[in-house]
């Protein structure tokens, strides 16, 4: 009887301090590149919507305001606190997850941020689709488009 209790303690010994004793675990390979963090910049959901005047009642009402766009032009961009939406009549079919690399969510331009092209570059690199490429040779303004494992399109425009 005195054996088993003491396989059995020293059992227990062992797995605690073996637990205890564990080097770190072992991280995500994917978090362990430097550019894993991507500065996309501000985050805003495209809505593709039917009647624009509509829609942004119905916004204003959940305490957005207006942003930035123009009725004359199909689109507006309406903000609440750090949370922004595009409003956009006739200008795509479905809703758009979109990103915006050196804007914040202000639309003002930020310190730092990762170039489109960077993006693209790194996207490619760990084998991401991506729909709409842009020139590489470019500088300033580009964009890109991909899609998610859903079907979710997700815009990349960089506006400086």
């Amino acid at each position: 009887m005195k054996n088993i209790f003491f396989i059995a303690v020293g059992f227990i010994l062992a797995v605690s301090l073996g637990f205890v004793n564990d080097p770190e675990p072992t991280k995500n390979e994917n978090f362990m590149n430097t550019k894993e963090n991507l500065k996309l910049g501000a985050f805003s959901m495209s809505l593709s919507v039917k009647d624009l005047q509509t829609s942004k009642r119905f916004y204003e009402n959940l305490g957005f305001t207006q942003l930035g766009g123009n009725m004359d032009q199909n689109y507006l961009i309406m903000k609440n606190e750090n949370s922004l939406i595009g409003l956009f009549q006739g200008k795509f079919e479905q809703n758009i997850l979109t990103f915006n690399p050196g804007w914040d969510e202000n639309g003002e331009n930020t310190e730092s941020f990762d170039d489109i092209r960077e993006i693209q570059k790194l996207l490619k690199s760990k084998g991401i689709k991506i729909d709409q490429e842009l020139d590489m040779n470019s500088k300033g303004p580009a964009s890109i488009v991909l899609t998610d494992p859903d079907g979710n399109l997700i815009l990349i425009d960089q506006h400086r």
